[in-house]
């Protein structure tokens, strides 16, 4: 058989050719399932906690169903809360989720996903408390997750750092810190408080609402500031909402339907 030699720039620009065909490069604008690095705070039932080695929640299933919309795999780590907004603003992970509250001075730091979920600050504390609102906080000690939007919320009422708001890294400590007696309420995310005196009858606590005091608020994906996966993401987000997967994994995880006309009103916002 005869060899034809081919020289070897043609054989290079070929190569060239396949590769940009299959992006060979490492970018994508999803379709590829291209693996990202998804950090959170695994300690936010229902949103994200441990069982057993893995991570699950609200929080996980939807993300895996916006992952596949857009052409992703997700490769999640539990590193904490603090450290989840280090690793994104240095560029060290691709997004985070951890019912991240989209907020004017988050946005200075890092760009967001259209909103995926409302929620607002609730106050837990126990049963024969005569909390009744967030006034009836002022005189009393308050747990809360230390660069929580909870936080903001009692400092709006009792002052920054005043000696009454005890901080901790994540609201299963702040909890407690309550049913132990060493403060008298906790505020936190509705899903969370109720989910956990829902959770725990034995432990004897109520939910207080109080939509006077605290605002509703929605939640989204956080990326580095100018991350090229915003676009992808919010599309993605958009479809599962509005496709009815979105209402599929809440009512797995909280039991009814979502509420969505003020999370459509405010997509259109964002």
């Amino acid at each position: 058989m005869k060899v034809i030699k081919v020289p070897f720039i043609v054989i290079m620009i070929g190569l060239l050719a396949i590769l940009a065909a299959c992006g060979g490069n490492g970018e994508s604008s999803g379709g590829d399932d291209k693996e990202l690095e998804v950090v959170t705070d695994a300690a936010y039932a229902p949103f994200e906690y441990m069982e057993g080695d893995k991570i699950v929640g609200f929080d996980i299933d939807f993300l895996d169903a916006v992952m596949e919309e857009a052409g992703f795999k997700p490769n999640y780590k539990n590193i904490g809360w603090d450290p989840l907004f280090v690793e994104i603003q240095g560029e060290k992970a691709d997004l985070a989720i951890s019912a991240i509250t989209i907020n004017d001075d988050r946005k200075q730091s890092y760009d967001f996903s259209t909103p995926y979920f409302e929620s607002r600050n609730m106050i837990l504390v126990p049963e024969d408390s005569d909390i009744q609102s967030a006034e009836d906080l002022e005189g009393k000690k308050v747990a809360v997750q230390n660069g929580t939007t909870g936080q903001a919320a009692v400092e709006k009422i009792l002052g920054t750092n005043h000696k009454d708001i005890k901080k901790f890294d994540n609201n299963t400590l702040a909890i407690m810190e309550l049913v132990q007696g060493g403060v008298d309420a906790v505020v936190a995310d509705n899903s969370v408080v109720l989910e956990y005196a829902k959770n725990n009858p034995d432990k004897k606590l109520k939910t207080i609402s109080d939509e006077e005091n605290f605002e509703s608020e929605f939640y989204g994906l956080m990326f580095p500031k100018g991350s090229d996966l915003k676009t992808d993401f919010d599309k993605a987000v958009k479809v599962v909402i509005n496709n009815g997967t979105y209402s599929e994994i809440y009512k797995e995880w909280f039991g009814d339907e979502p509420e969505l006309d003020a999370l459509k009103q405010q997509m259109e916002k964002e």
